[in-house]
């Protein structure tokens, strides 16, 4: 089947966040909404289908996890990731953000220290912040273009104290999908001080096809044994509304842990709807993922290309994975609230603000491209004219 991604779907009165936030963090409705990370695209056919189907029964009472739930997600990881999966490592977990947060409260005490590599995706921040831990920066550096970690500057910051590292794998908002190479290196340093790596693959699925995605704890047994992954079919096949997501975790006593915290919160149980959506999406998903990528990977071209031959003083970093696009604003000459300002006030442009990201988001801005092209051809025009209009 061929599916059509220039479809304009209008998103209004369906409480979507997109459009009912705007005014509160615009200031007007009259942008173009390009900020939350989920598609304009329609939800696939086989997944609203398979929810269709399951309404057609008149009780939505409460619902295990059908029985190919685990057996689907291990496959699909397999061929996708090489990882083999087993199913005793794997559970559900109801959203990978609130997963972040129990992992901290788990693993950690108030006043432990956790680490993140900024900028990164902002509620890395609030997990750890809110739960009374301490925050510790582990800066990305940019090198021609990517970002990379800077492992003198983590050996450096690691006390007595540090006992987590929450990794962004593939990286939002930068899209860098980590090299194995980069992965070892972590993985010598957190093992030798042992750090607890929780790493967030949401993107895992959203990878291009030049790029490979390497499971953090498939690298080594170290990393095997010291790391809780967290993985959702939530971005790749546009359903975050339903929150479906898992927790990997190969190590027996901090299984056994984290599954304590969960039924003790009582959170350890899903959305019928999830799973049936699950099953959908890992049974039915591929065409349809590799025709959305090639066509995000379609947009990604164009906002490069219109921006190197028009708009050359945006620089964006080229994503190897994910929707988003990080565009580096520091030559227009205004600082990032005048940029966000400027953006939507003058251009019509709803993009996220690069210091919410933390340290290094400073002059840069986060668009989303997963739309039709048409909205993008008129954000790019907009983003144009608005610049011609003040100079």
């Amino acid at each position: 089947m061929e599916y059509n991604f220039d479809e304009i779907i209008d998103r209004h009165n369906t409480d979507a966040i997109k459009i009912e936030r705007c005014k509160a963090l615009f200031g007007t409705t009259d942008v173009l909404p390009l900020w939350v990370a989920d598609m304009d695209f329609r939800t696939p056919d086989f997944i609203i289908d398979a929810i269709q189907k399951r309404l057609e029964h008149p009780i939505l009472g409460y619902s295990m996890p059908p029985k190919n739930f685990y057996s689907l997600l291990i496959q699909w990881v397999a061929e996708h990731h090489n990882w083999d999966l087993k199913r005793e490592w794997v559970g559900f977990l109801p959203g990978i953000v609130p997963g972040l947060s129990f992992a901290v409260q788990c693993f950690t005490e108030p006043g432990d220290e956790i680490i993140v590599q900024s900028p990164v995706y902002y509620p890395f921040f609030n997990v750890i912040e809110k739960n009374h831990r301490v925050l510790i920066n582990n800066q990305l550096t940019e090198q021609a273009g990517k970002y990379e970690m800077n492992f003198v500057d983590l050996e450096s910051k690691i006390t007595s104290k540090t006992k987590m590292l929450i990794l962004c794998n593939p990286h939002n908002p930068g899209g860098r999908v980590w090299s194995k190479e980069t992965l070892i290196q972590l993985d010598k340093i957190c093992s030798k001080h042992n750090i607890l790596i929780v790493s967030d693959e949401i993107h895992a699925d959203m990878v291009f096809s030049n790029f490979k995605h390497t499971p953090y704890a498939s690298i080594s047994d170290t990393a095997s044994a010291n790391t809780v992954t967290f993985m959702a079919p939530s971005k790749v096949f546009n359903m975050p509304g339903l929150i479906s997501s898992s927790f990997i975790i190969p190590n027996a006593i901090l299984r056994e842990k984290f599954i304590d915290f969960l039924e003790a919160s009582e959170m350890g149980g899903g959305n019928l709807l999830a799973y049936v959506a699950t099953v959908a999406a890992y049974e039915k998903g591929e065409s349809w993922r590799q025709q959305m990528l090639n066509y995000v990977q379609e947009n990604v071209n164009y906002v490069v290309d219109y921006l190197a031959n028009n708009i050359p003083q945006i620089i964006p970093m080229i994503p190897e994975a994910s929707f988003l696009v990080w565009l580096d604003c520091h030559k227009l000459g205004m600082e990032t609230n005048e940029l966000f300002k400027f953006f939507a006030h003058e251009a019509g442009l709803g993009l996220n603000k690069g210091t919410i990201f933390g340290a290094g988001g400073e002059y840069h801005l986060r668009l989303n491209v997963a739309c039709p092209r048409s909205v993008l051809i008129k954000a790019m025009t907009q983003l144009k004219s608005a610049l011609i209009d003040t100079h």
